[in-house]
């Protein structure tokens, strides 16, 4: 599956010939850079190591700069594998968003933004006092009943309560390519993408 790191750039909405008005994020997508590949004969599987987004040095540990090294590109901060990527390609080179065409349907993948700790009303949508579905008697966005008494006495695992709620690995399918830039390395997609500005995300065809 053919792929590339990107960042998101933020929101913003475009017209199309009917003069619809459709809302969509740009990613700055690439170029990125092969810095291992990973063959049938010494790991097991095949797939393309891609670099992407320049890190100094200063910051880099022995490993990495050596890594880096081998493949002969500066260390960078973002490294993914893609596997059953459709071209070869080989050390070193480069790939950019012209992997992608307009009208095509990509999959993107990214780290939510995190909400931090929160309550069920917030986290699950309870309802509170005012459904008056959860046992709760006057207090307006607590969780109520949680579990019987002798059996279980416990709770059982998957309970809704309140917790830390985003920071998770979401991915959103099938969101079409409006435009391509590939002067200033740009894919404008249709739809809203996980993560916050300047978050790191990866684009599968």
């Amino acid at each position: 599956m053919s792929g590339l790191i990107g960042k998101k750039v933020g929101m913003t909405s475009i017209f199309d010939e009917s003069g619809k008005n459709i809302p969509c994020t740009i990613i700055e997508a690439g170029p990125c850079v092969v810095t291992q590949v990973r063959t049938l004969e010494v790991d097991g599987y095949k797939a393309l190591q891609l670099g992407f987004d320049d890190k100094t040095e200063k910051r880099s540990n022995k490993a990495e700069l050596g890594h880096f090294a081998k493949a002969g590109v500066s260390v960078k901060k973002k490294v993914i594998e893609f596997k059953e990527f459709e071209q070869e390609y080989k050390l070193g080179d480069t790939i950019t968003v012209d992997l992608f065409v307009e009208g095509e349907f990509v999959d993107v993948t990214g780290i939510s933004k995190g909400k931090g700790f929160q309550g069920v009303v917030k986290r699950h949508g309870f309802g509170g006092v005012g459904q008056s579905t959860h046992g709760q008697h006057n207090r307006l966005r607590a969780p109520g009943s949680v579990g019987a008494s002798s059996y279980p006495s416990r709770v059982f695992k998957g309970m809704r309560m309140a917790g830390r709620m985003g920071a998770e690995k979401v991915t959103v399918q099938n969101l079409k390519v409006l435009k391509v830039i590939p002067e200033k390395n740009l894919l404008i997609v249709k739809g809203c993408i996980p993560g916050h500005k300047n978050a790191y995300v990866t684009i599968h065809k």
